[in-house]
């Protein structure tokens, strides 16, 4: 069930070393191509991230003992030359439609066993220079992704109840 998943989902912060399997990024992937996207056009691209030297570009971006443990990294990409703009107001939707997506990854990985965590507080500017992009492509988020480890903090999950965000009028 849906809801199981995303009680079960949180922000892994301690791996194995084990590899995510390409049966697992495939399935994982699969689920991030169905995701909608504003006027259906999906203006993402995912860069993952396998190898020790690119992993280490990857960390000059956001330097923190727990992101070191991930054993891959997916950086998300939204292309500012693609992305739809709401004429109303000019407001792009790129961050948006890319954070649907990894929501979506986000949660096949958790059905697949898998932790992640989003990171958002990386330095763009040393991501860019250490994996340079076309100009158009900018990181929106770099996600850590593994097998989480036995000794994994786990924070208790801790919501705001319904009737404290959602209104009916």
């Amino acid at each position: 069930m849906l809801k199981d998943i995303c009680a079960n989902r949180f922000s892994a912060r301690k791996y194995k070393d084990t590899p995510v399997s390409d049966d697992d990024l495939r399935y994982i992937f699969e689920c991030v191509r169905l995701a909608p996207s504003a006027v259906n056009r999906q203006p993402w691209k995912f860069t993952v991230v396998k190898s020790e030297e690119a992993k280490e570009k990857v960390r000059k971006s956001y330097q923190r003992d727990w992101f070191n443990t991930a054993p891959m990294y997916i950086i998300a990409y939204k292309n500012t030359n693609e992305e739809w703009v709401r004429k109303y107001d000019n407001k792009p939707h790129g961050d948006i439609d890319v954070t649907i997506a990894l929501e979506h990854l986000a949660l096949a990985a958790t059905e697949r066993g898998l932790g992640t965590c989003w990171v958002c507080a990386f330095n763009p500017e040393v991501l860019s220079q250490e994996l340079p992009q076309e100009e158009c492509w900018k990181p929106v988020a770099i996600f850590a992704i593994g097998h989480i480890a036995e000794d994994c903090p786990r924070n208790e999950k801790t919501r705001k109840d319904t009737k404290d965000f959602v209104e009916q009028i």
